[in-house]
């Protein structure tokens, strides 16, 4: 079986107030900074596929993945001390995952690698830390605590030297969960 991300069209509707209510702003794609289009944005519905919301632009900040469904308090339901700022659809992964994570910055530190969820890192590897990762297949969800709990970061493939470097407000994680279609 071959690996491929497949581009399936996601759609969400962004609100600038809670309750579906003010302008809206609907989005099939990446978008960078949402204050081009909406001075604020409070609530939203994905119709199909999964994205990110951040709550800075460009990708950065506190991060929320949402799957099809309604959120008309974004601010409240989905933790944002602002508002939505930007966005990121998360492809659809077909084929294997494999991810390889690290103890310390750039890489380095005690490494071990995943093809599957991970509920603790601590229990599972003995690792006490994770602050740097290579995603060399499918999409990832990082979580701050064990077993999915807590602020997430999304990874990409590629290699991750420095999660500070993503802007978000936590660099450690310690629990992973692949992207998949039950998913979204």
């Amino acid at each position: 079986m071959s690996n491929t991300t497949m581009s399936i069209r996601g759609k969400i509707i962004f609100f600038e107030e809670r309750n579906f209510q003010g302008r809206s702003y609907e989005c099939m794609s990446d978008c960078s900074d949402m204050t081009s289009v909406l001075s604020r944005c409070q609530s939203c519905r994905v119709e199909s596929g999964c994205f990110m919301v951040y709550d800075r632009p460009n990708f950065m900040g506190n991060q929320v993945f949402m799957r099809r469904g309604e959120y008309a308090d974004s601010l409240s339901i989905m933790g944002m001390r602002d508002c939505i700022r930007s966005c990121r659809m998360i492809p659809m992964h077909r084929g294997q995952f494999r991810m390889k994570i690290y103890e310390k910055e750039n890489l380095t530190g005690q490494m071990q690698e995943l093809v599957e969820d991970c509920d603790n890192i601590m229990e599972r590897f003995r690792m006490s830390d994770c602050l740097s990762s290579q995603v060399i297949e499918g999409h990832w969800l990082l979580y701050e605590q064990p077993n999915h709990r807590g602020k997430v970061l999304y990874l990409k493939p590629g290699e991750h030297r420095s999660f500070r470097d993503l802007g978000v407000s936590t660099t450690r994680f310690m629990s992973m969960k692949r992207i998949t279609d039950s998913c979204c």
